[in-house]
């Protein structure tokens, strides 16, 4: 594996070798953590439910509790690698309404030794899943959860992302999205309100340490989170203009959700196409209506089971599978909206690359990523460029292994996270 960015093979090995080191470190670090039941606790149930009323200020702050991060004592102080707190905060729903959504913020122990004041990076998840049970948040103290009354299994890998910014004394934030953990549904790859619960992430996460409100901040991700932190990116001028935003690394970001959905289908996270109806039909009454109208009732059973499922829950329940199974046609979902305008028009209105981003963007694509198209990935980046946006746009060359398995997806997020946050990193010391 290479990246075409210019790099020399000396300092491709070294990145190499840090990412083995890194993930090495946090592969330990989840063997040695305890995984249990899921028991049900009334106090967190009760923090992720809004208040009848709340500031709708986008970035405020509702309510926050600290928490331990993995292997932590709870409620010793000054514990490495920081302190977290999960947090409730405003944003807002694509049509401008006020929505409550929860993450976590990490002071690091670590002083930061760049210009200016401690920057803060806000993380966008991968692919967790849609139940509330999902929610990055809630996993911070673990890397699992297992809950048996479902039964669901829950996955967070954010850690690498946070774990080497925090070394570094850069705070992070890290979104759990909007209706993941709180009521509704989790409106996966929906652009605006991925891109807001990014940026209003920020806002909160300054607010929340009392951070000068123009202190540095950027934004990450890979895959979902990708997408959302190219939606940040792009977005920021716009939503946000009084941030400073510095930097963003987007890694496989599903900017184009026509190239995307049939890369997907028949992959082992097929049902993550779930996700994505879900989210749509749950924001557009015209989707909901081609959706009822279309499926037959074993689709409509599978949405329904994967409106409340994790990552975790999806690859053995719908791995492989095809949409044309949930058709009562038996055509696939990408035939389906090839002849559904309106439905078209939905899917359009989730490309990413039509604004242009107001700071440095790191992007990268896998030239034989199985299930997030190369093409989609390069056509941002032109799309960006032909703006006079700053892209540096990063090949990774992992030859096929097990198509349609996720490996081509993975590899390389480990490929390119050092050199991505380094990049971020970078632009946070100038």
């Amino acid at each position: 594996m290479e990246l075409k960015s210019g790099m020399s093979l000396g300092s491709r090995r070294r990145s190499r070798l840090r990412t083995t080191m890194i993930a090495g470190a946090v592969t330990a670090a989840c063997a040695a953590a305890v995984i249990s039941p899921a028991a049900p606790d009334a106090n967190a149930a009760d923090f992720y439910t809004p208040p009848a009323s709340f500031a709708t200020e986008p970035g405020s702050v509702i309510r926050s509790q600290q928490i331990p991060l993995l292997l932590q004592i709870p409620g010793a102080p000054n514990q490495w690698p920081g302190t977290a707190r999960k947090v409730m905060y405003t944003s807002t729903y694509q049509d401008g309404k006020p929505a409550a959504v929860t993450g976590t913020v990490v002071e690091p122990t670590a002083p930061w030794l760049g210009k200016g004041p401690r920057p803060t990076l806000v993380v966008g998840p991968g692919t967790i899943g849609q139940g509330d049970q999902c929610a990055a948040s809630k996993l911070m103290g673990l890397p699992m959860s297992i809950d048996i009354t479902k039964p669901s299994i829950g996955v967070n890998y954010t850690a690498p992302e946070m774990y080497y910014m925090l070394l570094n004394g850069v705070r992070v934030f890290v979104t759990d999205y909007i209706g993941m953990g709180t009521p509704g549904i989790h409106t996966y790859v929906n652009r605006s309100e991925t891109g807001h619960a990014m940026l209003d992430g920020a806002r909160a996460a300054l607010r929340a340490s009392g951070a000068p409100a123009d202190a540095p901040v950027g934004f990450a991700g890979y895959s979902q989170g990708g997408g959302a932190a190219a939606s940040a990116a792009e977005l920021a001028a716009t939503y946000a203009p009084e941030l400073n935003v510095r930097a963003s690394y987007a890694g496989a970001p599903p900017a184009d959700l026509e190239k995307v959905i049939p890369a997907i289908d028949g992959s082992t996270i097929a049902g993550a196409i779930g996700f994505a109806i879900n989210g749509l039909t749950e924001r557009y009454s015209e989707v909901d209506d081609v959706v009822q109208r279309e499926t037959n009732a074993a689709g409509k059973a599978a949405l329904k089971q994967i409106s409340t499922s994790c990552i975790g829950d999806i690859i053995p329940a719908h791995g492989f599978q095809q949409t044309k199974n949930w058709m009562r046609t038996g055509e696939t979902l990408s035939s389906v909206i090839a002849r559904s305008p309106a439905v078209q028009k939905v899917v359009g209105e989730q490309r990413i690359g039509r604004l242009k981003p107001n700071a440095p963007v790191f992007l990268e694509g896998g030239l034989n990523d199985d299930v997030i198209p190369y093409g989609q990935v390069a056509q941002l980046a032109a799309d960006w460029r032909a703006q006079g946006a700053d892209v540096r746009f990063v090949t990774d060359l992992t030859p096929p292994i097990l198509t349609k398995s996720i490996v081509n997806h993975l590899v390389p997020m480990l490929g390119t996270f050092l050199p991505g946050m380094e990049f971020v990193l970078g632009e946070f010391r100038k």
